[in-house]
């Protein structure tokens, strides 16, 4: 196997990390890795078992930090094919590692408890043979405890390894010392109990933990693994023989594809023959297909419904809109929020304070506990090292986040970050750009009036007539008004396009001019006629295109950049939940203010230039404001970048998608709301975590070490222990798997 390449200036490297199986382990390899010289950055996200190192090439290369983990006591999975299936390797050698390690355990225990199970064949109640069954348990299946307490201990570590090792041993070397010296123990007044089974089951049953945990955490990446279940494996291209079918690995920038109903689009392009509808509801969240024509834009995984059609591949491989998805929606998932630092910070810690209250424990009790004092003593040391397992701590927020940024990707709604998906929540003020996110990006014709004795599909036909030839966005709009009426347009002679003015033209035998108020005047033609209709338009922010038929007027078009079908409603559910909500644009004061109020929105912020408008959210974030930007231009940029969350549409630049901390892939604004309401509802589940793991181990170690003895003559079994803390991190996993059924 080839290793990879060493990483470019500046760039993230991943690193699959085998062998964590906590918090503690987590921080270990943090402090191992950033101890690697030219590691700027490092962080270790336990639920996906993943590195996210920053690091200067120049002083430290990939080999560097495979060594780091490796001399933590930790392994690194190669980035390939086969490390991607390493998850599903290591459950499975859990499951058959429990289901023969169990088996063992439930004869250990039968014969240990022989005064409850005389049934018991005598060979299997006697201490040697309980003996040899327990051993293997102990090195075999707890070879994995030894490893990574070792590793950690070379560095003057401890973590959860530690716990269970150290745990395990005392119940396993005490019995074998009952077993052996008998006799000793007698003279000392001690009875020569026998603990093989407590050491089997805990083993066993903390084997069992991690099992149910890592099947828990694979459902965690279920969004992913969807997704990535999208992506077709073959493409028809059309070459010089005809058509053929090719890898989808094999296509390339500016081959012609064909595409026939209920297939899926193999990659994105633009359509050049044909016309269909394509359900894109794995992109956008809509279910309603989307209607297909020459010149229109088609993305990879996308299923077409009912027609054929040939497109030109534009983007491949790995610049797919999915592949895209895909890496945001890992690279976010492999993020920590801020919220999850006091977790690290405890963790860290955490795991020497737990040995430093068991060694007190056990000195405690065997000083002044009940006889036998130091079977006791040892019991409730042993109790309290397995019950104090950070697994739960370390889960809390990386499994919410993984799931999280999972149920926004299917909505359409890509989080880059934990932190950004933590922040959202606490926004108060929303920034909205115009055009492109408030309206649709492109005029339309919102007004159609005729002069005296004019009909109005007369006016529409032949003005949409002379405009089909043009580029011009005013002139589309113009022929989709006329499209959407049902007219047919009339045969085109001596067309021409005046530049700045408007367009001229033969439609039907009649000379037709369409275009701005300059252009019809200096024909001679008078606009008195329509001059109120025009001051109306003009008030309301419109524009307005004349029309003149044989150098007469004919009519007046009013156009406007309409709003978006949803903005309203989305604005409205933004304010009913307590936001300011802010206009920003760089469009003239009085078209800003239609439009505004078109959108409910009371705050506008007009004419500003693109630098400038960065300078406005530091206005706002100078007021004490919590400011989120929507977006899509390159204008906008500055401003997504400089806001405390950043929201790009879908349909805007490359560009504005970059700088922002959330891509809403289908350009509808009912995502802001979304997208804010998946921001609170993850943060409550990771508080929600945080707090029962935290309660876990504040009621736990105490309970374990004994006391409630004195009050309520309670002990913590070491089994029970175990059993406990195995189900405390699959609480954790299943309560962010919560968030997979949360509807908004």
């Amino acid at each position: 196997m080839t290793s990879a390449p060493d990483p470019q200036p500046g760039v993230r490297v991943e690193l699959a990390v085998t062998g964590m199986s906590c918090a503690g382990c987590a921080a270990n390899v943090e402090r191992a890795l950033r101890k690697v010289p030219g590691v700027r950055e490092a962080a270790v996200n336990i639920a996906t078992s993943k590195a996210t190192v920053v690091v200067d090439p120049s002083v430290a290369g990939r080999e560097a930090l495979v060594a780091a983990v490796r001399g933590a006591g930790y392994g690194v999975a190669e980035r390939d094919a086969a490390a991607e299936g390493t998850g599903e390797a290591e459950f499975r050698k859990l499951r058959r590692d429990v289901l023969w390690g169990g088996t063992l355990a439930l004869i250990i225990f039968l014969g240990s408890m022989r005064h409850w199970f005389p049934w018991m064949p005598a060979p299997l109640r006697d201490l040697y043979v309980l003996w040899a069954l327990a051993t293997p348990i102990q090195f075999v299946l707890g070879l994995r405890f030894y490893q990574g307490a070792w590793g950690a201990l070379k560095h003057g570590q401890a973590n959860m390894n530690t716990l269970v090792a150290v745990g395990t041993s005392a119940a396993y070397f005490f019995s074998v010392a009952a077993t052996v010296w008998p006799g000793l123990f007698a003279l000392a007044g001690v009875a020569p109990q026998v603990y093989f089974d407590t050491s089997a089951v805990i083993i066993v049953l903390i084997l069992f933990g991690r099992l149910l945990e890592a099947r828990a955490k694979g459902r965690t990446s279920d969004a992913v693994r969807r997704l990535m279940g999208l992506r077709p494996r073959t493409a028809r291209v059309v070459g010089p023989d005809g058509e053929r079918e090719t890898a989808i690995e094999d296509v390339r920038a500016g081959d012609i594809l064909v595409v026939r109903p209920g297939e899926t689009v193999p990659v994105d392009g633009v359509v050049v023959e044909g016309r269909s509808s394509i359900d894109e509801s794995m992109i956008s969240g809509e279910s309603l297909p989307v209607d297909k024509a020459p010149g229109a834009p088609v993305v990879g995984a996308t299923i077409n419904k009912w027609g054929s059609f040939r497109f030109r591949a534009e983007r491949v491989g790995e610049d797919t809109a999915l592949a895209r998805i895909i890496r945001l929606v890992e690279e976010a998932q492999g993020t920590k929020a801020p919220i999850q630092r006091l977790a690290d910070v405890i963790a860290g810690v955490f795991v020497p304070a737990v040995i430093g209250v068991a060694v007190l424990t056990f000195a405690a009790w065997a000083l002044f506990g009940p006889e036998p004092r130091l079977v006791t003593a040892l019991l409730n040391f042993v109790a309290v090292l397995i019950i104090a397992c950070p697994c739960a701590m370390g889960l809390a927020t990386p499994t919410a986040i993984m799931v999280g940024t999972g149920k926004g990707a299917e909505r359409g709604v890509l989080i880059k970050s934990g932190e950004s998906l933590e922040t959202l929540h606490k926004v108060d003020t929303v920034v909205f750009d115009k055009t492109g996110t408030l309206t649709e990006g492109r005029p339309e014709v919102t007004d159609v009036a005729p002069a005296p004795g004019v009909a109005i599909e007369d006016l529409l036909r032949l003005a949409a007539s002379v405009e089909a030839p043009s580029e011009h966005p005013l002139g589309r709009a113009v022929v989709r008004r006329a499209a959407a009426a049902g007219l047919r347009p009339e045969r085109v002679d001596e067309f021409r396009a005046l530049e700045g003015m408007g367009v001229e033209a033969v439609a039907g035998g009649r000379r037709v001019l369409v275009g701005s108020p300059r252009l019809v005047a200096s024909a001679g033609i008078d606009l008195a006629p329509l001059a109120a209709e025009a001051s109306r338009l003009s008030a309301e922010g419109k524009t307005a295109a004349y029309a003149a038929v044989d150098g007469k007027l004919a009519g007046l078009f009013g156009l406007s950049d309409t709003l978006k079908p949803g903005a309203r409603a989305a604005v409205d559910k933004l304010r009913r939940q307590g936001l300011r909500i802010v206009m920003l644009t760089g469009d003239n004061a009085r078209t800003a203010r239609t439009v505004a109020a078109a959108a409910g929105i009371d705050e506008v912020v007009a004419e500003v230039l693109p630098g400038d408008k960065a300078g406005v959210i530091g206005r706002l974030q100078g007021e004490g404001r919590k400011v989120a930007m929507v977006g899509d231009g390159i204008n906008d940029a500055p401003a997504l970048a400089r806001a405390d969350v950043g929201l790009a549409l879908g349909t805007g630049t490359d560009v504005a998608m970059a700088s922002a901390d959330v891509a809403l892939i289908s350009g509808d604004l009912e995502g802001v709301v979304a997208a804010r309401e998946l921001s609170r509802r993850t943060i409550r589940t990771i508080r929600q975590n945080l707090f029962w793991a935290f309660a876990y181990n504040v009621v736990g170690i105490p309970v374990a070490a004994g006391v409630l003895y004195p009050f309520l003559g309670l002990r913590l079994d070491p089994m029970i222990a175990s059993a406990a803390m195995a189900l405390s991190s699959v609480s954790v996993v299943a309560n962010s798997l919560r968030l997979r059924r949360a509807r908004f």
